[in-house]
């Protein structure tokens, strides 16, 4: 809205000074007609380019979710909202995985914590775009998520991992007896928030979204200690009697 209201003011004086020179050049007289004239034509061009720019190349995005099938008309303020959501869940533990013996689960509680709160905020503080006039709002899907997914866990999971801490001060999670629940928890969380994670994607316009949340090649061969799409028998030196590899497929 600011944004707007300063293109507006913005546009207005533009088309105000359009109107004095219109004047001045004419010479016929009616110079505050001319600036007032001007000054109106700004501001309508700009508040007609904005409803423009919220209204033009909808998308209609119909996504078939666990338990419901919804569909978006999806315009650019949809559009930005979504693609926010998306990157905000494609880089934290609730898609990324932890592999057991790795990582640390507190922190990965407070990371989930943390998406439940950026995910809330524009709810509650109505910044979130208005409920379109026709289809559903990505802000349900965003409910969803909330009351379904990251809501139960957090409950069930942030007061029993507290519990242990609070009962054993500096001792390594290792030891916590729910270690391995924990996670496993953790596993069935990130699988059933991964199609509401790609469908945020599908209504951004990411191409593939789901290629962002699985390991790529690169990086699969970094694990393995190869070079992802290299043939080792081509580039290796003829006297290297190691056993030929190509480490380029995909996970």
């Amino acid at each position: 809205m600011l944004r707007t209201a300063g293109r507006a003011v913005l546009a207005a004086t533009a088309g105000a000074v359009v109107g004095v020179a219109a004047y001045s050049i004419s010479q016929t007289g009616g110079q505050l007609l001319s600036v007032t004239v001007g000054g109106v034509a700004g501001v309508a061009l700009v508040l007609g380019a904005d409803v423009y720019r919220r209204s033009v190349q909808l998308t209609e995005v119909r996504l078939v979710l666990p338990g419901s099938e919804m569909t978006f008309k999806a315009n650019t303020d949809m559009r930005q909202a979504a693609l926010r959501l998306f990157f905000q869940a494609a880089t934290r533990v609730a898609t990324r995985p932890l592999d057991d013996g790795s990582g640390n689960l507190r922190e990965a509680l407070t990371s989930l914590k943390t998406l439940f709160d950026m995910y809330r905020e524009p709810l509650e503080s109505g910044s979130a775009p208005p409920p379109p006039a026709d289809g559903d709002s990505v802000h349900e899907l965003v409910l969803d998520i909330l009351n379904f997914e990251l809501a139960p866990f957090l409950a069930t999971w942030h007061p029993r991992l507290r519990a242990f801490e609070e009962a054993n001060p500096g001792q390594d999670e290792s030891a916590w007896p729910d270690n391995a629940e924990f996670r496993q928890a953790l596993r069935e969380l990130q699988h059933n928030l991964r199609p509401y994670v790609i469908g945020l994607g599908e209504i951004a316009g990411i191409r593939d979204p789901e290629r962002h949340l699985r390991r790529s090649a690169w990086h699969a061969a970094r694990h393995t200690g190869g070079v992802p799409g290299q043939d080792t028998r081509r580039s290796a030196p003829a006297s290297d009697g190691g056993p030929d590899r190509d480490s380029g497929s995909r996970p």
